[in-house]
Parts: C-alpha cells; structure tokens; sequence
C-alpha cells in the first residue's frame, strides 16, 4: 500500500475541493480506486503507487483551479483527470489564467473552460475567419456570441449577424404554422437563447430594432456584403459547399466570420456534399483563417453527453473498420 499526502492551505479549498457529501472526491477514489481522507490541513491519499500519483496530481490541479476561484465539480474534476492521464496538467493554468471574454446580462463572466475551447477562443481573436469543428456541447456558438458582443460592446464592430441554415431534421417546415420568419424561428433558437443571456431579452430587442442585431436564416445572407460585421455561421454541417462558398464571399471590410459545425450531425438530403467539410479541406492552408477542431474533452455539458459522444465515437471507428 503506497500512501502521500497533499497539503492544503485553507479549510475553504477541502471544502470546495471535497464538493457536497464528499461527492468530487468520491469521484476521484473511484478513478483510480484509491482512498481519500482529510487530517487538518492535509488530504492523505492510498492505493497503488501509479494510482496514488495520478489522484495527488488530479486533487493538486483542482487546487490550483480553486486558488484562481473556480468552484469544483465532476466535470472539473473528469476534465483534470484526463490532462493528468495525458501528461498535460502542466497546462491547468493556462485554462485559469484565461481571460474573460464578456459579462453575461446577469454579471456572470464568460470563461474557456477547457484547452480546447481557449485555443478555439484565441484563433477567433487572432484570425478573420475561424471555423469551430466540434461535437455537441463544446461551446462552438456559445463561446462564438460572446467574442461577438465582446466586439460589438468594444465597438470593434457596428453589427452582429448570425445566421444558420434552415435544414429539416426529420421535420417538414411546411407543416408548421406562420410565415417564413416564424417557420425558421425554431431552427434559430439557439442563437437567440445564446444573445439573451449575453445582453438579456429587453436589451437585444432594442439592437434588433435598431438594426445592431441580425438573427436570420443563410438564404437571407445571398446578394449581401457585410462590413463593420461580426458574422457568425451556426450548423453549417449543413450548408452546401455553394451555400459555404456564397457565405464566406460575403465577407466585407473590418468584419469578422466565424464558422461553427459538427460534421457527425449532417441532416443534409443523401448525395449533398456537406459544406463545412468541404471548406475545411479546401481553406486549411490560407492565411488567416483558422481551422478549430474541438473534441468530446471540450464538452461542457452533463457529463452524461460527453459519454454519449465517445460512445458514438467508438460505434463510428467499428462501422468504419468494418466497411
């Protein structure tokens, strides 16, 4: 039986470290099938030597993210682990010492929460035109809206524009009520939702009235140039390659795109090329355009869907090594 302890300064940080009913350090034990205990400022930490290092370097990193005043819980604590298993924890600051993109309507500050999603973050600081390639749940649109109302509250941009393609998953917009606004509203949802929570519902309808805001779907965006704009394309799984290609020549002076899909959930008609992997082959040499690829690390929602996602990962490499 191998035994190390790791000290701790506070008595608040065994408090957040160790969550309610001891749940993110029953977390850990099981991982890596250790015992955990508190003595005093001290958690002693037991089991097999390889497993004893690997839960005293997950419990080091979750510190340094209390220290830097995140609030601990199992994704934190799975997110941890797994940089610790790929020899990556050296890199836990890099995530807590990055800055805040925008403060939500309700105060909350917009934050990377993984690698993945910093990396993403920077290549649409840095570059004209990013591409966000992910799973669902990452944070691609999210993350998208809130570089977006960072630019627009900077006024780094006159406009914000998003737009994604009113493709039916298994639906017929035909048979729902209204006009045409009201049949693709649905399908823009998300990025409603996204842009009240950023500047909350009585502020984007003045922006929307104003004309600052644009929530439409890709068709409107044909015959238009787009300056001084923040342009943010959503599901473009599901463009066409001319629909991608007549998106991304609407790009006007001073404006920004970024481009944001998941190619595992194409809804596209069988024989149609998707766009989104079409424009990733042809414009990953180009000079300021940036190809983000996000993973199921990156997913910041119920543990449950990162699950999901690796298990519909494996299903796929079967099926692939089958054909």
């Amino acid at each position: 039986m191998f035994e190390q302890t790791v000290d701790i300064e506070r008595i608040e940080q065994i408090v957040n470290l160790f969550g309610n009913f001891d749940e993110n350090i029953k977390r850990i034990e099981k991982r890596y099938d250790v015992s955990i205990t508190s003595h005093g400022s001290s958690i002693k930490v037991k089991g097999d030597a390889e497993s004893v290092i690997s839960a005293c370097r997950t419990i080091e990193g979750l510190i340094s993210m209390i220290n830097k005043g995140e609030q601990i819980t199992d994704r934190n604590v799975d997110y941890v682990a797994s940089l610790v298993e790929d020899g990556e924890d050296g890199k836990i600051t890099e995530i807590t010492d990055a800055n805040c993109i925008c403060i939500t309507a309700k105060g909350k500050p917009v934050k990377p929460k993984t690698l993945g999603q910093k990396q993403y973050v920077e290549a649409i600081r840095n570059n004209t035109i990013t591409i966000g390639v992910g799973p669902a749940g990452t944070g691609k649109t999210y993350l998208a809206v809130a570089q977006a109302v960072s630019a627009f509250r900077a006024k780094q941009v006159n406009r914000i524009i998003l737009t994604r393609p009113a493709v039916e998953a298994g639906e017929k917009l035909g048979f729902l009520p209204g006009d045409l606004q009201q049949k693709v509203d649905p399908y823009l949802r998300p990025l409603y939702d996204a842009l009240f929570d950023m500047l909350g519902a009585e502020n984007f309808q003045k922006c929307q009235e104003r004309g600052d805001i644009e929530v439409a779907p890709l068709a409107y965006m044909r015959g238009r140039t787009l300056d001084d704009s923040f342009i943010i394309l959503d599901e473009a799984q599901n463009t066409t390659a001319e629909q991608m290609k007549m998106f991304l020549t609407r790009l006007g002076f001073n404006s920004k795109a970024v481009v944001t899909g998941d190619i595992t959930q194409i809804d596209l008609p069988d024989g149609k090329k998707s766009g989104l992997k079409d424009a990733v082959k042809i414009l990953k040499n180009i000079d300021d355009i940036a190809i983000s690829r996000l993973t199921g690390k990156d997913v910041v929602r119920h543990r449950l869907v990162q699950e999901i996602i690796k298990a519909y990962e494996r299903s796929a490499e079967k099926n692939e090594r089958k054909g």
